[in-house]
């Protein structure tokens, strides 16, 4: 009769192994879910920042917001009407520069803020009184009016940004924060045919965006901030890019809104980039 082979088994050792393993992936799924419920339905968000925060450019403005000019298609607000956070309040307001973020934003951040959105930077820089010059002004005016704002990008802002993201970390210390940039605004491939500028002007005022949107991410980088890169997703919605724009141009009868993005701009361009972070 032949002997009856031997039943393996799994030693002990190999089982509580591959129970601990098991009991680490459901405790990294268990992590996952509630970092994701933290920065969606559970959240307590706060909008910071300047106009392209505040939704300038969007239309359907709060009456209440006075001269922030805060709307209701900004950002922002699209993206706490399909999370439904536990709070939300938007402080952003146009014209904002980083002191202004120090000096009267800072207020709406407390250690139960979860999660925090901010675009600033531009007006620290004088780049609206750029846009402004290019636009009235020579090729020549143009070029002085960037490389003036560059230098001043280059040598205040990286500072300036610091000491913003440091204060709003102090004061918000379990906040996810979310640095958003701004979007470049000249498709030059169809510059050629595009009334307005020069495709001079228009090359250099993309050139200080991405100046600009550089310096912005690294002091976000450095602060340990999430950075939101909006410009490809405005990539064929620049100006220049005819009946698909999601950019005002320059307007005389409402000069706040140009170079500001419309309300498409922010559905499709700044709340997909603030989602693709926060989920």
């Amino acid at each position: 009769m032949l002997a009856r082979p031997h039943k393996r088994t799994r030693p002990r050792s190999a089982l509580k192994r591959a129970f601990v393993v098991l009991a680490a992936v459901l405790t990294a799924g268990t992590t996952l879910m509630a970092t994701t419920a933290s920065a969606s339905g559970g959240a307590n968000y706060v909008a910071l920042g300047d106009s392209y925060s505040s939704g300038v450019g969007a239309g359907s403005y709060i009456s209440s917001s006075g001269n922030c000019l805060r709307s209701t298609n900004a950002y922002s607000q699209l993206w706490a009407n399909s999370h439904s956070p536990a709070s939300y309040v938007s402080v952003a307001c146009s014209g904002a520069t980083t002191q202004d973020v120090l000096n009267n934003q800072l207020s709406a951040l407390s250690p139960s803020t979860t999660l925090v959105s901010i675009t600033i930077g531009g007006n620290d820089v004088g780049f609206a009184n750029t846009m402004q010059t290019c636009v009235l002004g020579s090729t020549s005016d143009c070029l002085n009016a960037i490389n003036a704002a560059t230098a001043q990008a280059n040598s205040i802002l990286p500072g300036r940004l610091a000491s913003t993201y440091a204060a709003i970390r102090s004061a918000a210390p379990n906040a996810r924060v979310v640095v958003l940039d701004y979007p470049e605004f000249y498709d030059l491939s169809n510059s050629w045919i595009c009334p307005g500028l020069s495709t001079t002007d228009r090359k250099a005022l993309n050139n200080a965006a991405d100046l600009l949107d550089s310096i912005i991410q690294t002091q976000a980088n450095n602060a340990g901030f999430s950075f939101a890169d909006v410009k490809g997703r405005f990539q064929g919605h620049e100006l220049c890019d005819f009946f698909n724009e999601w950019l005002h141009s320059v307007n005389i009868s409402d000069v706040t809104e140009s170079y500001h993005p419309t309300a498409d701009g922010h559905s499709g361009g700044y709340l997909p980039a603030m989602t693709a972070i926060t989920g």
